[in-house]
């Protein structure tokens, strides 16, 4: 739907209210992204250019992907985290015309008008920044009739770039106008409900595909989207009884925060509005899992996916607890798991994760030939993760194929030893890489994250290790334990890469 077909039917209803208190209506956000179309045209932009945003959890975010949306351009979202040089990577990359940065980030966005040549125009909102153009200013400028020809725009998320510089998501624009659906509503009202009532809390950064994806099509099907600064978990609780939040979607580490909270602090909320919780983005630990239907009930949903889309799968609260630690069937789809000699393995066999597809839509911007790594035939496409599926047809993931560790000729999955170590009760949360060793290739390192009341010691690891050694094989068993705060996106996915890193720098004296 176009976003006018909301303004006829609620023109004052909230398109995007902020915890802060801070909302935009419908008919605010068709006549701001309408000026900033117009702005566009003025600018040159043609279909299919690009443009890049690096700005915080705003409403004005949407004003923007709104107005590329209906102006037939490409836009990509920019982890304002990032370093000046992987957020200029990405700007050249995806070939980016106009910028959108906010203000508030500060000096940090001084190095981008020296190392940007390919843009033109860059603009600040949230304030004034030498060299930008206020968007703000902007906005006043041009007038609030849509223009004659409105065709589809396209998201182009950056990968994690976990093995190397990121990868740009493109799939080609749609041949319709832009009220062409970007197939993720019809799934959101099959599948979890979503209505024009709805009312969905967002607490993760706008710049993640999921985050700025389900909020967009809420407003497509003319729901109101809640979104956080930054996840806080008494205040995600607080939001939720505020505006009785219908839906949300969260990863597995802002279950253990809120699982933290005092029960008293729990008890403070009323949580009844809430219809439908969906996580992804990273494993679910079975018993946070169980804690979380224990405390809200049937309601939680859980889906694998990524930001290529040639595949799909979710699963119910009550198919979850028949098939524990499964992320449920295909929705799009049929799996095939693949072995080393990309033959298929026998059912409980693990092996590379595929989906078949008819047609394979995306590519990599810049980088075909990334495109082909991920894909086996003519129709068979992978994410990369390894995993199983059981005689009922349930899949499993088990690790990333680069995550695997390789020790002594022997593959020795993370996943495993993390689930064991997960049962220890000074464990809050545990990563495992391999580190390299002369003789082995590998060794099983485990950083693990304690809980408040355990205090790290020589005596805890040799309790650890004794734990390990009576649940798993002495070959996956880890021979080296460290304990500190584990490095994680906003969105909960761990940064294996920095833990490895780590390891490869102190085992060469870098």
């Amino acid at each position: 739907m176009k976003l006018i077909d909301h303004v006829h039917a609620h023109p004052d209803k909230p398109a995007v209210i902020t915890d802060s208190g801070d909302s935009l209506t419908y008919k605010e956000l068709e006549d701001q992204s309408i000026a900033v179309a117009r702005l566009f045209k003025e600018l040159g932009l043609q279909k299919g250019d690009c443009i890049g945003l690096l700005l915080c959890n705003s409403p004005l975010y949407f004003v923007v992907a709104w107005a590329a949306q209906r102006s037939g351009l490409y836009y990509t979202p920019i982890n304002w985290h990032l370093s000046e040089d992987e957020i200029c990577y990405i700007v050249e990359d995806c070939e980016a015309k106009v910028l959108f940065a906010d203000a508030r980030l500060g000096a940090s966005l001084d190095g981008l008008l020296k190392n940007t040549p390919s843009l033109q125009a860059y603009f600040s909102a949230h304030g004034e920044h030498p060299g930008f153009t206020s968007l703000e200013a902007a906005l006043t400028d041009y007038p609030v009739t849509p223009l004659d020809e409105e065709p589809a725009g396209m998201v182009m998320f950056y990968s994690s770039g976990t093995t190397g510089r990121p990868k740009g998501i493109k799939r080609p624009l749609p041949e319709t106008d832009y009220s062409e659906n970007s197939g993720l509503e019809p799934l959101m009202e099959k599948l979890w409900g979503f209505t024009d009532q709805s009312i969905y809390l967002s607490p993760a950064p706008l710049y993640h595909a999921a985050p700025l994806g389900w909020c967009m099509s809420t407003q497509r099907i003319g729901g109101t989207a809640v979104i956080m600064d930054r996840f806080d978990a008494e205040r995600f609780l607080a939001l939720i009884d505020r505006y009785a939040v219908t839906h949300t979607q969260c990863v597995p580490t802002m279950f253990v925060c809120m699982l933290e909270l005092p029960d008293a602090v729990r008890a403070e909320f009323q949580l009844s509005s809430l219809q439908f919780c969906i996580h992804a983005a990273a494993p679910c630990p079975i018993s946070v899992k169980e804690q979380m239907i224990a405390w809200w009930g049937p309601l939680i949903f859980e889906f694998y996916a990524g930001s290529e889309g040639f595949g799909l799968c979710a699963i119910t609260t009550e198919e979850w607890l028949r098939h524990k630690g499964s992320v449920g069937k295909p929705l799009w789809g049929r799996i095939s798991i693949i072995g080393d000699d990309d033959q298929p393995v026998a059912t409980g066999e693990v092996g590379k994760i595929y989906f078949a597809a008819e047609t394979i839509h995306f590519t990599y911007h810049n980088a075909p030939e990334k495109r082909d790594e991920c894909i086996l035939g003519d129709s068979l496409a992978t994410y990369g993760d390894m995993g199983y599926v059981d005689s009922d047809g349930y899949l499993y993931l088990v690790d990333r194929r680069t995550d695997l560790i390789l020790s002594g000729g022997v593959n020795i999955y993370p996943s495993e030893v993390e689930a064991v170590l997960r049962e220890h009760s000074a464990v809050s949360d545990v990563a495992v890489v391999g580190a390299p060793d002369p003789v082995m290739g590998e060794v099983v390192a485990a950083v693990i994250e304690l809980r408040p009341t355990h205090a790290q010691s020589e005596a805890l690891k040799e309790d650890l290790l004794k734990f390990c050694a009576q649940r798993i094989a002495k070959f996956k068993t880890p021979r080296m334990i460290d304990f500190e705060r584990l490095p994680r996106t906003e969105t909960g996915k761990l940064l294996r890469r920095v833990l490895k890193a780590r390891y490869k720098a102190l085992a060469t004296g870098d």
